[in-house]
């Protein structure tokens, strides 16, 4: 099932927000110690993905590229500018306010090289252990937004099954285009690139630097464009 990982994903936000509106008195150092363990834990996954190359230089291209196009396009920038309006749009709730609670947890579950990696290899491969992970991470850190944020953290469960099941649909699909040996390529400088994005991620919840990662994003486009001519000219 295509959209088994993107399901989980839902309903792992979903049960975790229940749990933490539930749950509002979570101890400060409960949070920050199970955070500081899915934090490392993202890193050694990143560092596993990130050695999935067979030629890290493209990755670095990538890397380089993508980046300075996010910066160029100021994607950060432009998705904290959409949380604004959409907070200024919608009302509050009794258990806080829902455009702050949703706005928060949908850039923080969607804005991430583990959606759209865990959604290409659900789609391409069958593969949902990313997603499955994710999910893990995702509900925790949710029931910990909502006890603090309230309810408008479940509703960030609608956008990322959307998002990530839209990706894994259009893999399954472009499946059918592409030979075994380009997609086996393609998918070791994803999930590599990918990984980079994932290290900075769990970089970004340990709190040792914060990394602007959604302007990488564009480095997952610049490195698939760069295995398709790779490959057309070799």
């Amino acid at each position: 099932m295509v959209l088994f990982g993107s399901v989980i994903n839902a309903l792992g936000i979903i049960l975790g927000t229940i749990i933490g509106l539930l749950l509002r008195k979570i101890p400060e150092q409960m949070k920050q110690t199970v955070m500081t363990a899915i934090g490392l834990s993202v890193v050694v996954l990143g560092l596993d993905m990130a050695m999935k190359s067979s030629d890290f230089f493209f990755v670095i291209v990538s890397l380089v590229i993508g980046t300075v196009t996010g910066e160029w396009l100021k994607l950060e920038d432009h998705l904290h500018g959409l949380g604004n309006m959409l907070e200024k749009k919608i009302g509050k709730s009794p258990t806080g306010n829902i455009a702050q609670g949703f706005v928060t947890a949908t850039l923080i579950f969607v804005v991430g090289a583990m959606a759209i990696i865990g959604a290409l290899d659900s789609g391409l491969r069958q593969d949902h252990s990313v997603l499955l992970t994710k999910s893990m991470i995702d509900g925790f850190t949710s029931m910990v937004l909502a006890s603090t944020l309230g309810i408008g953290v479940l509703f960030s469960a609608i956008p990322v099954f959307l998002y990530q099941g839209g990706i894994a649909l259009f893999a399954n699909v472009i499946h059918q285009f592409l030979s075994d040996s380009l997609l086996e390529h393609l998918i070791a400088e994803l999930t590599a690139t990918g990984g980079v994005l994932i290290i900075a991620i769990g970089i970004n919840i340990l709190g040792i630097k914060q990394i602007r990662v959604a302007n990488f994003l564009p480095s997952i486009v610049i490195i698939t464009i760069i295995v398709l001519i790779q490959y057309n000219f070799s």
